[in-house]
């Protein structure tokens, strides 16, 4: 764990970021003897969240299909 000054991480925030994000912790100490430890935050994403997929279909082509399902 890399571990940085409070003035150096004020000074370096980008950098001290970056360490953090690539080996997973970064520890700050302050002159006053307290010490912190940074960490990235898990990424959740939603199950919904999906990308779309491109059909070329226009918007008649959809209502039609619709209407087709509902008497099917």
């Amino acid at each position: 764990m890399k571990v940085y000054s409070y003035s150096q991480a004020r000074q370096q925030l980008a950098a001290v970021l970056d360490c953090a994000e690539q080996d997973g912790q970064v520890k700050i100490t302050h002159r006053d003897g307290r010490s912190f430890v940074l960490q990235p935050e898990a990424l959740s994403h939603s199950p919904l969240a999906v990308q779309g997929v491109s059909l070329n279909l226009s918007s008649s082509e959809i209502v039609q299909a619709v209407h087709e399902g509902r008497r099917g």
